[in-house]
């Protein structure tokens, strides 16, 4: 049996078994060596076979021998009989209705039984796990031999079971041994890390719970190894790029920092001093600016582009810099762009906006304080040629359609991955490639910062600006649900506004019986509009909606004609209406600690008190505690650490959009591993840049790099 053979080479599956190993991406043995137990049944330290009781599950191990298959008289079906030995004694062992467990077993001399003891006058065990050993254990029943049964994520047509008896198979044939090992021998030995061959034995046939503990620890190293191989090599890459060739001009930033209506903060200033100082390097910046809900992000990011787009371009006397200012959503876009106009309101620079509803320029000819609305090719070509130094756009502006004629920095605010094939694809006539900077307000917990923004220099905002009051946030059961909304009403009789946050948009259907019963936009946005709130005007947002229809909901809600708006979390990344003070979020139990913050932090933009309410109707211990927790904290990186702690690791909000496995993300509560994964991998990249002598990594990364959107 070789590694890359197709399971159906060595295994008869049916239709309904080949459609579930497709749908849990299984397709090789590899693919099934590499598929790890989610959990180990442990049933107790292993017994003598006469030590055993009636009734009580144990495990035994022994010599099978005597395999026969017999009909039944009374159901007419097979039962397959064999007798299981140790040196105190025999017991049968009988499968009813299984007659594949001969052929499985009939060449297995020593075996491990665990099972529930059964009968009158002498005991059997009926259909228990078993699994191949290569020899007895010399301790039994001095409780030192644990019994650990893995137990496998499955799909409707294969079971748990049938993937620990195939892996059996497969270990067996010595298939593991021929994968070769990623990780290098030295790093091995470094952190005493088993060789692959051996941890594959160790995490599919665990003899103690240290072989498992270990064998996991070595593949959750390895993954986040292989990621951090990743990023230095994404960032070697990177340094080897030449730096636009432009000037940031350092009075353009002065002058806008004297105009601020506020002191920045500390922490602001470092991150512009440190941005600052990457545009003068050789190579290309790459940054992430980390900062929680209201720390001030937009501002650094408006004052470095104001001093690359009033600088200067090396060699040409009447060139300026360009930038290209990304963000996730279209109602985001045309909200940076008012911000962006009004930021430089004391000495204007030509804005633009491109998304999919239209274009916008800044300023018009005829109101030299307003934008104007203009053909995407009018503005394509003043793009091309210079005129307009910041456009500001969803992901679509960095495309084909787009052309910069000197594009100096990139700044992307949540939710993209912009790596070197992009970069080179926006490169310059003389090769350089332009300055990156990340934000984001997602609060990251330090080990998975490192791991997945391994190749970016960080900056944290972790200082609230002045005037921001505390968010007062209030776990809420159903019995309370009129006492808040008492006290949303005199919020908004004093003129403040409201979000109510659902899960879902319509109502479930209600012939299935699976369906999520939790509130929906629709049918909340008319039950408070009839009910409650009869005298107020309320508004619904949602992702169904076009674009039109969005942007005239929030141009309602900014103005103050919607006091309630009923939304998904659609408003949770960027949305600024500094009136709104109030957010309910229904199901609250629903979304992730990070998440939730994210979208109190709507209702945290002004000198009004904010309030958050969370209503659940969970009784659960864990998801009662998690919102408490968010109570108490009003950091959003605590929070995370929180949230990684009290969920797990492989339930962490938003880490599926990583596509880091649930072994890996267990390298996330320990950050040593990880710094230790990080070290190696620039010691690695150092030596061999290219990986020319580690084809294997080179083979990994590649699809590493495709899982975690690298590019």
């Amino acid at each position: 049996m070789h590694p890359t053979d197709l399971l159906t080479q060595h295994f008869r599956l049916v239709k309904q078994q080949k459609a579930a190993l497709e749908k849990l991406d299984i397709h090789t043995v590899q693919d099934l060596l590499f598929h790890f137990p989610s959990r180990y049944e442990d049933v107790g330290a292993a017994r003598r076979i006469i030590d055993i009781v009636p009734d009580e599950v144990v495990t035994v191990y022994g010599e099978l021998s005597n395999l026969e298959k017999k009909l039944s008289w009374r159901t007419k079906r097979y039962v397959i009989e064999g007798t299981l030995s140790d040196a105190t004694g025999s017991v049968k062992i009988r499968w009813f209705n299984q007659p594949y467990a001969a052929q499985m077993f009939e060449h297995a001399s020593f075996v491990k039984v665990t099972g529930k003891p059964t009968g009158t006058k002498t005991f059997y065990f009926a259909n228990p796990a078993v699994e191949a050993v290569p020899g007895l254990p010399e301790s039994i029943g001095s409780g030192d031999v644990d019994a650990l049964f893995p137990v496998y994520p499955e799909s409707r047509g294969i079971s748990s079971r049938w993937i620990y008896h195939a892996l059996q198979k497969i270990l067996e044939s010595g298939a593991h041994e021929r994968i070769e090992d990623a990780i290098p021998e030295a790093v091995l030995a470094a952190y005493k890390l088993p060789k692959l061959a051996t941890a594959l034995v160790w995490i599919h046939s665990p003899h103690a719970q240290r072989d498992a503990s270990a064998a996991r620890k070595r593949f959750a190293f390895e993954e986040v190894f292989l990621i951090q191989v990743a990023h230095q090599k994404n960032l070697h890459e990177t340094h080897a790029l030449k730096a636009p060739h432009v000037r940031a001009e350092v009075d353009a930033l002065k002058s806008f920092m004297q105009a601020l209506p506020y002191t920045p903060t500390n922490a602001q200033t470092k991150a512009i001093q440190d941005i600052m100082s990457d545009f003068t390097k050789g190579y290309p910046m790459s940054r992430l600016l980390e900062g929680d809900v209201g720390s001030g992000k937009t501002t650094v990011a408006a004052a470095t582009m104001y001093a690359i787009a009033r600088g200067a371009v090396d060699g040409k006397q009447y060139a300026r810099p360009q930038v290209a200012y990304m963000v996730p959503t279209e109602i985001l876009a045309k909200q940076q762009f008012a911000g962006l106009i009004e930021a430089f309101e004391h000495s204007p620079i030509p804005v633009a906006l491109i998304t999919g509803s239209g274009c916008q320029k800044f300023p018009s000819k005829v109101n030299p304080k307003e934008a104007t609305k203009i053909s995407r090719a009018q503005l394509t070509k003043w793009v091309a040629n210079g005129e307009i130094p910041i456009v500001v756009g969803t992901h679509a502006l960095i495309q084909k359609t787009i052309s910069f004629e000197n594009l100096a920095y990139v700044v992307i605010d949540e939710q993209h991955r912009f790596g070197t094939a992009q970069r080179r694809k926006l490169a310059q006539k003389d090769g350089s490639a332009p300055h990156l900077l990340s934000m984001t307000a997602t609060p990251i917990p330090r080990t998975l910062a490192l791991t997945i923004y391994g190749d970016l220099d960080l900056s944290v905002l972790d200082e609230r600006p002045a005037g921001r009051k505390e968010i007062r946030t209030m776990v809420v059961p159903p019995k309370k649900r009129e006492d808040v909304y008492t006290a949303i009403r005199s919020e908004l009789h004093n003129g403040r506004q409201a979000y109510v946050i659902c899960p879902r948009i319509d109502e479930p259907d209600p012939e299935k019986a699976l369906a999520l019963r939790v509130k929906s936009v629709t049918a909340e946005t008319s039950r408070l509009q009839k009910g409650s709130f009869s005298e107020y005007t309320v508004g619904s947002l949602h992702g169904k909606m076009t674009p039109t229809e969005k942007e005239k909901v929030m141009h309602a809600f900014e103005a103050g004609d919607i006091d309630i708006l009923v939304a998904t979390s659609v408003v949770e990344v960027g949305v600024n209406v500094p009136n709104a003070t109030m957010i309910v979020i229904e199901g609250a139990e629903r979304f992730g600690l990070s998440q939730l913050h994210q979208l109190r932090g709507r209702v945290q933009r002004s000198s009004y008190q904010p309030y958050c309410y969370l209503f659940t109707d969970s009784k659960t211990q864990t998801s009662l505690a998690r919102l408490k927790a968010l109570e108490k904290a009003t950091d959003g990186f605590a929070l995370a650490e929180e949230d990684l702690k009290l969920r797990g690791a492989g339930q962490l909000v938003g880490t599926q959009q990583w596509g880091i496995s649930d072994i890996g993300m267990e390298a996330l509560q320990n950050i040593k591993m990880v710094e230790a994964a990080r070290t190696e991998a620039k010691k690695l990249i150092e030596r061999d840049p290219t990986l020319s002598a580690h084809p294997r990594i080179s083979e990994r990364i590649a699809r590493t790099r495709d899982t975690l959107h690298m590019e």
